[in-house]
């Protein structure tokens, strides 16, 4: 099977990439990537060499280029990564995110439906359903974002639902909870309060640090999309879960005990705007329809997490000392 696969370069598509080609002897996998702040081709050096991975540097927003590749490589499956994914910077400046996470999905499903791809996995996110004090959603709930980017994502999710209707496209969604792992960008929760507490810094907590996100270990959402791949059925939604609902001051009090720092490493700040409350998906049908739920014990994966951190230092101090570290300092130190 030839699968292309956008935003490969980032967190979760490097990751994926990686699981495809290492399960898969006779897959190969073409990543389309832009290479923005958040794609590194060092999450990727480990394969760069593989004869069955070809990478190429280009933007799903280019339409002339999507359709050609596709075009060209004909690939037996898409899957979308890419995307503009940092609630914070969202608030701080949504073209990007209209542009990429709508403008981009459209172009692929355009290409998708010309050259008759025979299946689309679009990755899409639980933040489009927004909060919920009790109980969890189910893909059968209606769509309330409280960002642009959750925004972004959910106009996607009807791009894709509509070019099922209408053009009967075989696209399935999937809506991953938060991931951690390794090689995330130092501006999500886990790595960037992991590697602040490794440069003797404070980690900035939004305002009482009580916000409940559902935390999914990385290799467990690539083999959830993996089994979505072979298995899910075309026009249906998916949401993908690791059942491990925390506030964020739990996942931060979890990395001052493990890199031994105590509370007063923790600095509370302004909470952003439109901060969502909790987060919780009702994940039975994937476990049902596909056979899937997570094999990774939360504590030990996040404890993984945090020691590559440690391990890696090289990888992000590179990024904590260029375009981030202004960034970084403007979010949090203005």
């Amino acid at each position: 099977m030839k699968l292309l696969i956008t935003g490969g370069a980032g967190f979760i598509g490097s990751n994926f990439i990686k699981h495809i080609l290492s399960k898969y002897p006779e897959y190969r996998v073409i990543n389309l990537d832009k290479l923005t702040y958040a794609g590194r081709l060092e999450n990727l050096k480990e394969i760069e060499s593989n004869p069955r991975y070809k990478f190429v540097k280009g933007d799903i927003c280019d339409e002339k280029l999507v359709d050609e590749l596709v075009g060209s490589q004909k690939p037996d499956a898409i899957i979308n990564f890419a995307a503009e994914s940092h609630v914070d910077r969202s608030i701080s400046d949504p073209n990007a995110f209209l542009k990429t996470d709508i403008w981009g999905t459209h172009n692929l499903l355009e290409a998708a439906r010309k050259h008759k791809i025979s299946r689309i996995i679009h990755i899409s996110t639980d933040e489009v359903y927004g909060s919920r004090k009790t109980g969890s959603f189910s893909e059968n709930d209606p769509l309330s974002p409280s960002s642009p980017y959750s925004a972004s994502k959910a106009s996607a999710d009807m791009l894709c639902n509509g070019y099922f209707i209408t053009y009967g496209l075989p696209i399935i969604i999937v809506r991953p909870t938060n991931n951690f792992g390794p090689n995330q960008f130092p501006e999500k929760l886990i790595p960037l309060f992991a590697t602040n507490l490794l440069e003797g810094k404070k980690v900035p907590v939004y305002g009482d640090g009580l916000q409940v996100r559902d935390w999914l270990y990385v290799i467990d959402n690539c083999e959830a999309i993996d089994l979505v791949l072979r298995k899910g059925k075309e026009g249906e939604v998916y949401n993908i879960g690791g059942g491990n609902e925390k506030t964020s001051l739990e996942i931060t009090k979890f990395i001052l005990a493990e890199l031994k720092k105590d509370e007063s490493h923790i600095e509370y700040v302004k909470d952003r705007p439109g901060h969502d409350r909790r987060y919780s998906l009702d994940c039975a049908k994937i476990r049902d329809e596909v056979g899937w739920q997570p094999s990774h014990k939360f504590e030990d994966a996040l404890r993984a997490t945090v020691a590559w951190y440690k391990e890696n230092e090289e990888w992000w101090k590179q990024i904590k000392t260029g375009e981030y570290l202004e960034y970084y300092k403007k979010q949090y130190h203005s």
